[in-house]
């Protein structure tokens, strides 16, 4: 399920909750309601990055949040950090701060990369044309631009010594965006997601959702638009969201979830009697693809390799492939079976989890291809008592 990050301004100044949690003790008061309410991780910010807002020292950023930081990590909460400072982002990091969180992806400081690298912490690389969020909002192609730009990044972030698995991306919405650039970077998300990173996805409250409701609207009136972005933002492949208001967007996540997991039973009609000539939630099943792969976090997985099994499960429209019965109008299974195998045999990574989303983006190349599921078994994993077998499974969305 896609992670819900808590946001929590130490500021007295950001756009929709300045003021309200300077204190350090409110701070950690929201914070805990934060993740009572299911936040997964509370993403913490000193410095406001609202639209006129004045650049404050790294130092008083350090004092507002550091008092906080330390606190929720002793009760061991995740937590990241917004900021553009690297001398913050060193101290942070010292006191167990698991993500950095740089709305400039380490452009506007340019020792924020080594530190980041030195600390070993997980960090978020954001789109945007620097703190001035309303400047430069010109895009030919907004989505292919921004993955552009993210590419770029971290290409920087790992020659900085960073590496692949501790980095997340975000395409920055309404930061050096028009509201039709916010929209079509929604509608393109799963673009993003082929960066093959985790994505973070922050529309909470943003000015492009007040458009949605009456003129004078109070943002915090926002937090349903948040609830319906995020969600389709999950659909759309996102790793995390990012929100205000976490109770709207957790029951929004479970809801999807539980459609998830209700899906894949036949649909009857309203007689009782399945549809025999609707094809539009069809299936494509392929069991058992076996593979050899050197993935794993131990030495000798990644010298000597192991067997991975993989099932997919594909949903499509088939009435065109029925009608005609032409295999050219359906997947390949053969060709399917060969690219799946392919991809578990490329790069190494640690995590099967990571194999399990490279391979659900191969299926998801073949643009006819709506739903992939992907389940990868390490059958051979090196655990220490009796198993049976260990998988992981995950589902990607194509949207648009």
């Amino acid at each position: 399920m896609t992670e819900v990050w808590g946001i929590l301004n130490v500021t007295p100044d950001s756009f929709s909750d300045g003021g309200r949690y300077v204190d350090p003790g409110a701070a950690i008061a929201h914070a805990r309601r934060l993740r009572a309410q299911g936040a997964d991780v509370i993403d913490i910010g000193g410095e406001s990055t609202r639209p006129g807002a004045d650049p404050i020292d790294p130092a008083e950023e350090l004092a507002r949040i550091l008092p906080v930081v330390e606190e929720l990590v002793r009760e061991g909460t995740r937590v990241s950090v917004d900021t553009i400072h690297a001398s913050t982002a060193r101290a942070v990091i010292a006191a167990g701060a698991e993500i950095v969180n740089d709305v400039t992806a380490g452009m506007h400081d340019e020792g924020m990369l080594d530190a980041v690298a030195e600390g070993g912490a997980r960090i978020v690389l954001m789109h945007s044309r620097g703190i001035d969020v309303t400047q430069d909002t010109h895009y030919d192609d907004v989505v292919g631009e921004v993955a552009d730009h993210l590419s770029s990044r971290i290409d920087a972030a790992v020659e900085a010594g960073i590496e692949r698995d501790r980095i997340i991306v975000d395409p920055g919405f309404g930061f050096s965006k028009e509201p039709r650039d916010n929209w079509r970077l929604l509608a393109g998300l799963y673009f993003i997601a082929r960066l093959q990173l985790p994505v973070l996805v922050g529309t909470s409250r943003k000015r492009f959702l007040g458009a949605l409701l009456p003129d004078g609207a109070d943002a915090a009136e926002r937090d349903a638009a948040t609830a319906a972005t995020s969600l389709l933002a999950a659909q759309g492949g996102a790793a995390a969201v990012r929100v205000h208001d976490v109770a709207s967007t957790v029951s929004a996540l479970r809801a999807l979830k539980s459609m998830q997991d209700a899906a894949g039973g036949s649909q009857p009609t309203r007689h009782g009697e399945p549809h025999e000539l609707v094809h539009r939630a069809s299936r494509i099943s392929l069991r058992g693809i076996r593979a050899r792969g050197h993935h794993g976090v131990l030495p000798e997985e990644r010298r000597d390799g192991q067997e991975f099994v993989v099932d997919v499960d594909l949903e499509l429209d088939l009435a065109a492939a029925v009608a005609s019965d032409d295999v050219r109008r359906t997947v390949h299974y053969g060709e399917l079976a060969e690219r799946v195998a392919a991809a578990v045999s490329s790069d190494p990574v640690d995590l099967i989890e990571t194999l399990a989303d490279r391979i659900a983006r191969v299926c998801l190349d073949d643009e006819r291809v709506q739903r992939a599921s992907v389940t990868v078994h390490k059958p051979n994993a090196p655990i220490a008592v009796p198993f049976a077998d260990v998988a992981v499974s995950l589902a990607r969305w194509r949207i648009g």
